[in-house]
């Protein structure tokens, strides 16, 4: 379902939703169909590989939260910041102004770009850090707890009860589901997801997708 919306330019677009619900599978069929996606945690990622950066961690929580070949050991700054809200909040002091630099300039890129036909702003903490004020339009990714938590054992071997941990860092599903225009229903298959996404976009866009998409 989507509440009625009208964007008069080209529509920057949220992505919302729990975790493991496919927000990233959602902004993959949007980036095929012609959209600019902005990651907020592969920018994020990059930015922890910048010497810098390393050196400011290495110098807060020591050697051990660097591997072999020198980089970062993201599982272990994992482990550091979800057990102590403290040490979060000094990570996303020291990353979320450079995010917030880098993901400017990417809008204001594609904004410029005539060939990219939307902006998708993929975040985790959309609601969080108020990014969903940038938006036109945002969608709330669903799926169901069982599908989720099955998602997230495979793809990054978590238990059902880190699962949850993570989860209460964030705003409440309920929060983010009524806070957006949009819902995406992901619990069957990949095209399903597709058709939802290519109907949903085409209200945003107020045309017909392309043929070839």
């Amino acid at each position: 379902m989507c509440r009625s919306l009208r964007c008069e330019h080209k529509p920057i677009i949220g992505l919302a939703g729990g975790i493991g619900a496919g927000k990233s599978v959602v902004a993959g069929i949007l980036a095929k169909l012609g959209a600019g996606v902005i990651d907020s945690d592969a920018i994020g990622r990059r930015l922890m590989s910048e010497p810098t950066v390393v050196e400011v961690l290495r110098s807060w929580w020591g050697d051990s939260i660097v591997d072999a070949e020198g980089g970062i050991d993201r599982r272990r700054i994992g482990d550091i910041v979800f057990a102590d809200s403290a040490q979060r909040a000094r990570l996303e002091h020291l990353l979320h102004p450079r995010i917030v630099r880098e993901r400017e300039l990417l809008i204001e890129r594609f904004l410029a770009d005539p060939v990219v036909r939307a902006v998708v702003l993929d975040s985790p903490l959309l609601f969080e850090t108020g990014l969903d004020r940038r938006c036109d339009v945002v969608w709330f990714v669903e799926a169901e707890r069982e599908t989720r938590t099955r998602r997230v054992a495979t793809a990054r071997s978590w238990t059902p009860e880190e699962l949850r941990r993570r989860e209460k860092l964030q705003k409440p599903l309920d929060f983010k589901r009524a806070r957006a225009d949009c819902t995406i229903v992901n619990n069957s298959s990949v095209d399903d997801l597709r058709s939802q996404v290519v109907r949903l976009l085409s209200l945003a866009l107020q045309e017909t997708p392309r043929a070839e998409v």
